[in-house]
């Protein structure tokens, strides 16, 4: 007996993959209801930026036929799924939000895109971005601006922007990002989802753009790709799917997710930062992250305030700034060298001098910046033989207000206790992208202006369950996902 689909909007991935596989709902059923939402509600989101209508219809009745042959495709068998457009589709327009790529189709799947369809998922289209990822916000000069579910006028982050925001307003039941400065972070806390950044390299990232197409991912990055969902169960799930080494390396060595430390949050020895004067977090974020902390503690967690010994936020933020903006050195080019070290030599305080000094710095320089790098990995390492996890916050204000002026870096973000500097949004998530540690996002609650706030829970290297496992604890705790209001229908 069919449920009603309205009842299906909201549900997990898991749940919609178990109404598929006991018959109570189709997926073509699903599929349909998902496109007839994004019909409704994208228009004013603008989430769902190339939607694979007839193409999500096929594989949605493939998947009900093999079903009914006693077929399981796998774990998201017939379940509507959305990627983001960094990631490669076979056949697919793929595009980065990069106007020179506004033409550009793939041949073939990125490895994630294969490994979610390999899970039996049917992909409802890709999901906006801002130019090459590199935003805090999603918007780009080919699909225009996404909007936030919760306030129109405000931003979902950036890049995965259009995952998060089509994730909170139950267009798609999961959703592939990528992060290296907040990507995945940024945006679940913004729309009030959850989202989860990997370990280091356990995901692999053949197909993803940046780099341009061809182009092979250096050795040494920052970047990984993850899962966004509505619940810590499918983040855990999707990571199953997605990790675990390409078939080159699979020759040698295989990867399974260890367990995670605890089953009750009793077993969990917790550290936590709600705020620091290197940037501090306006006082209605920091109160709904208080009653989080408050909640743990009244069930029992054992909580401990402070950095971690030895952490020095002030050095880890400034070496991650560093490797972060270097990365996109590749944009310079060969006839502004001479002209770009001019300005590094001036070695102020200013953004441009910053940049400049990270993309013409001597190799010498990034060396020393790397082994700093592995040595702040080594110190959180420490803190976690006797520690399981930190919470921290995932940025210090709300969504905000959109702000597309140039250049990006001389943004300001409007506070009540005055204005700060845009990327200071790259305070809170450069601790566990600079060490390669699991971070997960979970959505605890409101601000007083009705807007999501995200907790961050950083966990052991190599360790991603016990991040993720915390952030389904906190759910039981406080709750979890919420739909924003005008999208029940």
């Amino acid at each position: 007996m069919s449920k009603e689909l309205s009842d299906l909007s909201f549900v997990s991935a898991i749940e919609a993959a178990r109404s598929i596989q006991k018959g109570e709902v189709s997926s073509l059923e699903l599929t349909k209801h998902i496109l007839d939402r994004i019909d409704r509600y994208n228009p004013t989101l603008n989430a769902v930026i190339t939607i694979l209508k007839d193409d999500a219809l096929n594989r949605a009745r493939a998947a009900d036929e093999a079903l009914a042959k006693g077929e399981l495709w796998g774990p998201l068998h017939g379940v509507p799924c959305s990627v983001k457009d960094t990631f490669e589709i076979a056949n697919v327009l793929t595009t980065a939000g990069v106007p020179a790529l506004a033409k550009y189709i793939p041949k073939r799947n990125a490895v994630v895109v294969e490994r979610l369809l390999g899970a039996g998922a049917v992909i409802i289209g890709h999901t906006n971005v801002p130019i090459m990822a590199g935003d805090l916000q999603s918007y780009n000069e080919i699909f225009g601006t996404t909007n936030n579910p919760w306030d129109h006028e405000r931003t979902p982050g950036g890049s995965t922007g259009g995952g998060a925001a089509a994730l909170a307003a139950g267009l798609s039941y999961l959703s592939l990002g990528s992060d290296i400065g907040g990507s995945i972070r940024t945006p679940s806390n913004f729309c009030g989802v959850f989202g989860h950044k990997p370990s280091l390299n356990v995901v692999p990232s053949r197909g993803h753009i940046p780099p341009l197409p061809g182009v092979l991912s250096p050795p040494g990055r920052l970047g990984v790709i993850g899962p966004l969902a509505r619940s810590a169960v499918d983040l855990k799930i999707a990571l199953k799917i997605l990790g675990g080494p390409e078939t080159d390396k699979a020759i040698a060595y295989s990867w399974t997710l260890p367990p995670s430390r605890g089953t009750h949050l009793s077993d969990y020895r917790i550290g936590y930062m709600l705020d620091d004067p290197l940037c501090p977090v306006i006082p209605e974020v920091k109160e709904v992250l208080f009653q989080a902390i408050k909640a743990f503690r009244e069930k029992g967690a054992k909580l401990e305030e402070g950095w971690p010994p030895g952490v020095n936020p002030s050095s880890q933020y400034e070496t991650y700034r560093f490797l972060l903006i270097s990365t996109y050195a590749y944009m310079l080019q060969d006839n502004q060298i001479e002209e770009t070290r001019e300005l590094a030599a001036k070695k102020d305080e200013s953004d441009e001098a910053r940049t400049a000094w990270a993309w013409t710095a001597p190799h010498k320089h990034f060396q020393t910046a790397n082994i700093a790098r592995m040595r702040a990995r080594a110190v959180w390492q420490d803190y976690f033989r006797t520690h399981d996890a930190f919470l921290l916050p995932t940025t210090f204000i709300p969504a905000f207000p959109h702000d597309h002026s140039e250049p990006m870096e001389k943004r300001l973000l409007n506070t009540l206790e005055g204005p700060r500097p845009y990327l200071d949004i790259l305070f809170w998530i450069s601790f566990a992208t600079l060490t390669g540690l699991p971070a997960t996002t979970a959505p605890i609650g409101l601000t007083k202006d009705g807007l999501p706030v995200g907790l961050q829970i950083i966990g052991p290297y190599l360790e991603d369950a016990t991040p993720i496992d915390l952030a389904g604890i906190l759910t039981d705790v406080i709750g979890g996902f919420q739909p924003p209001e005008g999208y029940n229908i």
